[in-house]
């Protein structure tokens, strides 16, 4: 049929086999979805067959409508099936593609690690809070009233030299790198009053040169307690105490005469060589050969004493009525000795090597 330009049935007909003929060659759902569009697009003989149906005789209509009925059904199943079946394909190929062997080995981001020197200066912290003391923080940035004249320095003393201590622009402006973490304790005395158990870690500046055993920047600890009927007895406890924590029930320690301005008396506090037979007893000798000891048989740990009554009154403390004592650890050192670092170096250079080493402590 041809009247008015509609498709005849054997267009229909030949349309509906090419549209059949497309949809098997179909491999993808790209190719399904552009065969859709020429064979049942607004373009194609079947589309432009319905809409010429309001054009022809009356006495045609039904034949065509009957025609591209058909044709648009048995096309439409056609693009169905065949969708659902390239849909399942594509799915299966897709799992292959996406899947994972969990047992192969695969190459992970290096893990970084804490460096010792944090893990060791928590340790060290959670013994005194252990021993219901407190944990105290100052400023890095420091006053040079609290980091000398708090503490008793003379103001011609050499630690003030510029030699040993970082003064900070403009000139006379009295800021300093804290060369110690005892202004801390200055601070803590004047905010907190008395009695008083802290201890406070951190950062220190001194203008010393990089090598194996020294560093311009170097960790401390140091403790104070402040309170009635303190004495050398309870400072000898204490210290004892730290060093079976350090280092194990085992330790052993001394005390030798020394000066520090801010404690009266005063002394050097020695740990007992771990290293070598000296480990055994103050009865038993060093080895001369011993690297850490020095043949010794001790080990140098740090400073400590009586607190100095001018350093109570600094702070508005009467040194009649309260007495204390002080000490000073040396973190870096304590790590040196405990775990056998030998070269300062290692500690600054960032080398993960180095930090994972040390792994864990529990």
């Amino acid at each position: 049929m041809s009247e008015n330009n509609a498709p005849s049935e054997a267009q229909i007909a030949e349309a509906v086999e090419a549209a059949l003929a497309a949809v098997a060659a179909a491999g993808s759902s790209e190719e399904l979805k552009a065969a859709r569009i020429a064979h049942l697009g607004d373009k194609s003989v079947i589309t432009l067959a319905g809409r010429s149906i309001g054009a022809v005789a009356p006495e045609l209509k039904a034949v065509l409508g009957k025609a591209v009925g058909q044709a648009k059904g048995r096309v439409g199943a056609a693009f169905a099936a065949r969708a659902e079946e390239i849909t399942l394909v594509e799915q299966q190929q897709r799992l292959r593609e996406e899947t994972v062997d969990v047992t192969v080995a695969v190459e992970r981001a290096a893990r970084g690690a804490r460096h010792p020197l944090s893990t060791l200066q928590e340790r060290l912290s959670d013994l005194f809070i252990g021993m219901g003391w407190e944990v105290a923080e100052g400023p890095e940035v420091e006053a040079e009233f609290f980091n000398f004249d708090a503490l008793n320095f003379d103001a011609d003393h050499p630690a003030r030299q510029m030699q040993d201590t970082f003064y900070l622009a403009p000139e006379g402006s009295g800021k300093i790198m804290r060369t110690h973490t005892s202004p801390v304790q200055a601070r803590a005395l004047l905010e907190r009053g008395v009695p008083l158990y802290i201890v406070c870690p951190g950062k220190t500046f001194r203008t010393d040169e990089l090598d194996a055993t020294h560093s311009p920047v170097f960790h401390q600890l140091e403790g104070l307690a402040v309170d009635k009927h303190l004495t050398m007895a309870n400072l000898v406890g204490t210290l004892d105490a730290v060093a079976k924590g350090i280092f194990g029930e085992g330790a052993i320690t001394r005390l030798r005469p020394s000066y520090f301005p801010f404690t009266e008396p005063s002394a050097e506090m020695d740990f007992r060589c771990f290293a070598c037979d000296a480990k055994l007893g103050i009865d038993t000798d060093a080895d001369p050969a011993c690297r850490v000891c020095g043949g010794t048989g001790w080990i140098e740990m740090g400073g400590c004493g009586m607190v100095n009554p001018n350093v109570l009154r600094a702070a508005g403390i009467d040194p009649e009525e309260y007495r204390g004592f002080a000490f000073g650890l040396g973190i870096e050192r304590i790590l040196m000795l405990r775990n056998g670092v030998k070269d300062m170096h290692d500690m600054v250079e960032g080398d993960q090597r180095f930090t994972q080493h040390y792994g864990t402590e529990i």
